[in-house]
């Protein structure tokens, strides 16, 4: 069954590799592993790395280095922007895309950056990665501080454009605040349950069911330390755990998969050290279908989280 990714940090890789002049980045780096996983695609990510000095320079060059890997490789890419955009890549067969952008740093308090990136066609984002900004506050930030009045509107922005509001790596009080300020549904895209793994990046209860509200959804994410605390636990059955235990809060309709796989993005990792034994890397993702078989999921449901729940959420965040 295809799966719609909801969290990959494909610009950044792209960004990264055309520092180093290489082209066709996603075809020669990527393509295979999604054929074996049967990924159709997902938000693709650009994010910049905390060590970064010049946020406006290195945001400039990573988009520029995404615009450019499209307009090259236009053969590949079904870029979601509209309405019936996402059904059109299914049927294609293209990589079915959504452009976002995790933490909006680099943009303090200028929001007509938001416009050049939707004229671009990014059509997602987040308000902060881990770090405290103008706009919130991350999860390594001050517990004490939230979301501030510039980050309300640029959500108001967001919600005006048509671009989904994504919750994971907000602190507490930047999620709550996000929560009460958002006319349209909200999303954890790479975010797990919290009262199964007491990582300060995964979820309350009460935050899936308040997500769940706006009818959005949570993305179940495959890096292993926000699957189980525990070395030995932390495996593709552990992980199924979290969306059996998000699915008995909310219902069906409001979890899917946001991978957040990790085996690409540094020269030092070796790919089989981040995620759960089971789920390695990309290549690994149907065996997330074959455990939900084993769990008695019916094919609608697995249909459901596997890529019509974030077809659904993206439909309803172009809707005017």
């Amino acid at each position: 069954m295809k799966i719609f990714d909801g969290h990959a940090d494909i610009w950044f890789d792209v960004s990264a590799k055309r520092k180093n002049g290489e082209e066709h980045i996603v075809r020669d780096h990527h393509l295979d592993r999604f054929k074996d996983g049967n990924i159709m695609g997902g938000i693709f990510i650009a994010y910049l790395d905390e060590n970064v000095a010049d946020e406006e320079k290195e945001m400039m060059w990573m988009v520029n280095s995404t615009i450019h890997e499209i307009k090259k490789n236009e053969d590949l890419y079904n870029i979601i922007k509209k309405s019936g955009d996402f059904n059109k890549g299914i049927v294609s067969g293209k990589l079915n895309v959504l452009m976002g952008i995790e933490g909006l740093r680099a943009i303090k308090k200028n929001l007509d950056w938001l416009d050049t990136f939707y004229q671009l066609g990014f059509r997602h984002a987040s308000l902060t990665w881990n770090e405290e900004n103008d706009l919130g506050t991350g999860a390594k930030g001050d517990e004490n501080r939230g979301i501030t009045e510039i980050g309300k509107a640029a959500i108001r922005k967001m919600n005006e454009l048509g671009m989904v509001v994504d919750v994971s790596h907000a602190n507490e009080k930047t999620f709550w605040g996000i929560y009460e300020t958002s006319t349209k549904p909200i999303i954890a895209s790479h975010s797990n349950a919290r009262s199964l793994c007491d990582h300060v990046r995964n979820l309350t209860d009460e935050q899936i069911k308040a997500i769940a509200e706006t009818g959005g959804l949570v993305g179940a994410v495959a890096y292993k330390g926000f699957v189980d605390l525990d070395k030995e636990k932390q495996t593709i059955e552990r992980y199924i755990d979290h969306i059996d235990h998000m699915v008995s809060l909310v219902g069906v309709k409001h979890v899917g998969i946001g991978f957040d796989f990790c085996e690409y993005l540094h020269a030092d990792r070796t790919g089989k050290d981040m995620n759960p034994k089971g789920l390695e890397d990309t290549s690994y993702a149907q065996n997330v279908i074959e455990e939900l078989r084993k769990r008695e999921y019916s094919e609608e449901d697995i249909r459901k989280i596997a890529y019509e729940n974030f077809m659904r959420v993206i439909e309803m965040t172009f809707e005017k």
